[in-house]
């Protein structure tokens, strides 16, 4: 399962990669490495998916994409930060972490035996 989530960081990660390149390509070379980092990028995602919930990767990735993208606007290409951007920011992360304690079933040993009767 630890494997999983390294698929999930790195589909993240690269996912980030691929959009700051949006951002700076100016010559057709660098449209190569971009689409080579797409498909790099939904490789990982691909592998993270066999064996994590799907909505739980792609919210994590979405989400990490999401913040991450902003981020980069407010502090690589001058973008600028408000509360409210501040405030939606802190949900979708707040949206992240709920999905993906909601897909991790209860390790309660008396929980489970419930279950089962």
């Amino acid at each position: 399962m630890q494997k999983d989530w390294i698929y999930v960081g790195l589909t993240s990660l690269f996912e980030l990669f691929w959009i700051f390149g949006f951002n700076v390509a100016n010559a057709w070379w660098h449209w190569i490495i971009i689409v080579s980092l797409i498909a790099l990028d939904f490789h990982f995602l691909s592998k993270a998916c066999e064996n994590l919930p799907t909505g739980t990767v792609y919210a994590t990735f979405a989400g990490v994409g999401t913040i991450g993208t902003t981020l980069m606007d407010i502090f690589i290409f001058d973008g600028e930060f408000n509360a409210i951007k501040g405030i939606f920011m802190f949900i979708l992360v707040l949206g992240v972490i709920g999905l993906n304690l909601s897909d991790n079933p209860s390790k309660d040993p008396v929980e489970k035996k419930g279950a089962h009767a």
